[in-house]
């Protein structure tokens, strides 16, 4: 049988046929990763890159994945040892807070109140997540004991969610090993990211990534229903993995692939409405709560809005910062589809799927720390290059810690212990600087194809399933590229692919 590490061969998702499949070693290719690697011993040799013996790369980043998780809760133990109970300030200071605890009571699951169903006191009403995220927090807090202190049943809870929320940090690890066949490494990213094991414990964000993740392995492996029904299941947990329908809309629509998108935007419905329809029509009051807050919520912290309303003498309204922000997300996602219909090659889906997801970011009224998660694994597909991820990266854990900070400012007092606000809205724009500089480096790899380091072995798109080696049938304003079925095994014995065409490196000659 073969296996995504396999050095033998993979079937072709449009001949079934055989083809050679060589694992990239990124320690070969990237200089960054090259220099890092001195710390383990060196360069990958050809027995690791193929994955020999028992440490394959599923096994080996799975691992690195689950370590990194756990020292990210170490990171919390100061909060986890009393800051969250017994000093506001303090879980900034030691910048270790976290949502989990705090809804444990705050949103009734102490008491046994049903989410969507039961009433909360106080101005919040109804639990104010998707219902998925909702599921996942109940059945977080029928393992926490019903005796005990309030404090000691809030560690409980942290904890069981950290031990479910590491299940899922593994699962998005190795859908991104095995997502692109050929660079299983590049799950690597995804496993030593600095802001995943910062933030992966802050809130729920992980259930909806780690669906995403796996419906995009579906999505490489030609799985089109899966796709949608994995997607309309992250959705049921988060609103932004919706959005990966529309670069698959432009791609497919440029690959003439209209009954794969098809199946995958019928699988999504499908599955969102399985979720959400019973709570919908039983507790429809509860159901729409995360939709009514996420519109009434005004400007909050992460986002260019907020430095403008800190520093505009009449700042925006809720209505209008609604407004603007859907203008300027629904342009960015026009100039993509632009650019992925003019492109000289039709892009990767992952390319297009982090330019989407960032645009809403940016656009976004609030960006909260947890947020980077969504982008990471995307950005792990996208632009698997380290000096590039490891700039971004820097800039979240900036903005990590500034947002902390400056929350110390605001609750300490008169002690003024933390970072004004001069200070964090310089930790926001670095948040924003990062974010775009891995955009620009993302649009540049497909403006210029050859710079694309995914491409660079002869790859068409190992994310895109039915895409991958498609023929174009709808461009605009250029002529339809046809990349080789065979450019991956081509490129391996001296042939070049070139928009279309086929370059025999030993006569030049050009083939159609």
């Amino acid at each position: 049988m073969t296996s995504s590490t396999s050095p033998s061969a993979q079937h072709s998702p449009h001949t079934g046929a055989a083809e050679p499949v060589t694992p990239v070693g990124p320690t070969r290719q990237d200089e960054v990763a090259r220099a890092g690697s001195e710390l383990i011993g060196g360069p990958l040799g050809r027995r690791a890159l193929l994955g020999a013996g028992w440490w394959t790369p599923v096994r080996v980043i799975a691992l690195v994945a689950i370590g990194m998780f756990a020292l990210g809760m170490v990171q919390k133990l100061p909060c986890y040892n009393g800051a969250w109970f017994f000093g506001a300030t303090s879980q900034y200071t030691h910048a270790c807070y976290s949502d989990i605890p705090h809804l444990f009571a705050g949103r009734g699951f102490s008491d046994g109140l049903v989410p969507y169903f039961d009433k909360l006191s106080g101005d919040m009403e109804y639990l104010e997540y998707p219902v998925l995220t909702g599921v996942f927090m109940e059945v977080a807090s029928w393992l926490v004991p019903g005796d005990g202190t309030i404090q000691h049943r809030e560690q409980i809870y942290w904890l069981v969610n950290s031990g479910m929320l590491m299940v899922c940090a593994v699962v998005i690890a190795v859908c991104v090993t095995r997502t692109h066949r050929r660079r299983p490494w590049d799950g690597l990213l995804v496993a030593l990211a600095p802001a995943f094991a910062l933030t992966a414990t802050i809130n729920w964000d992980l259930l909806a990534i780690a669906l995403t993740a796996a419906a995009m392995l579906m999505w490489s492996r030609g799985r089109a229903l899966a796709f949608g029904v994995l997607l309309g299941l992250a959705t049921a947990a988060k609103l932004y993995p919706v959005l990966l329908l529309g670069p698959l809309l432009v791609l497919c629509w440029r690959a003439g692939k209209w009954r794969e998108f098809g199946a995958a935007a019928a699988g999504t419905a499908v599955s969102w409405l399985v979720v959400n329809l019973p709570v919908m029509l039983m507790a429809p009051e509860g159901w729409k709560k995360f939709y009514t807050f996420s519109q009434e919520r005004g400007t909050d912290f992460g986002s260019i809005w907020l430095i403008l309303q800190q520093r505009m003498d009449s700042p925006f309204d809720t209505d209008t910062v609604n407004t603007l922000a859907t203008v300027l997300m629904a342009l960015a996602c026009l100039a993509i589809g632009a650019l992925a219909l003019t492109a000289p090659r039709r892009p990767r889906f992952a390319q297009l799927a982090l330019l989407v997801v960032a645009a809403f970011i940016l656009t976004n009224k609030v960006y909260s720390p947890q947020y980077v998660l969504w982008l990471i694994p995307l950005a792990a597909l996208a632009r698997p290059r380290w000096r590039d991820f490891l700039i971004w990266q820097a800039c979240e854990v900036m903005y990590f810690l500034g947002i902390w900070l400056y929350l110390a400012y605001t609750t300490s007092g008169d002690k003024h212990q933390g970072l004004p606000q001069e200070g964090y809205q310089l930790a926001i724009l670095a948040h924003l600087l990062g974010t775009l500089y891995l955009c620009a480096m993302v649009v540049r790899d497909i403006v210029m194809p050859e710079r694309d380091v995914v491409r660079r072995d002869g790859s068409d798109d190992p994310s895109g399933g039915v895409l991958d080696r498609a023929r174009d049938v709808f461009v605009l304003g250029g002529t339809a590229a046809h990349p080789s079925r065979h450019a991956a095994a081509q490129s391996e014995t001296g042939t070049h692919v070139v928009w279309g065409r086929e370059r025999t490196a030993a006569t030049g000659d050009v083939s159609p």
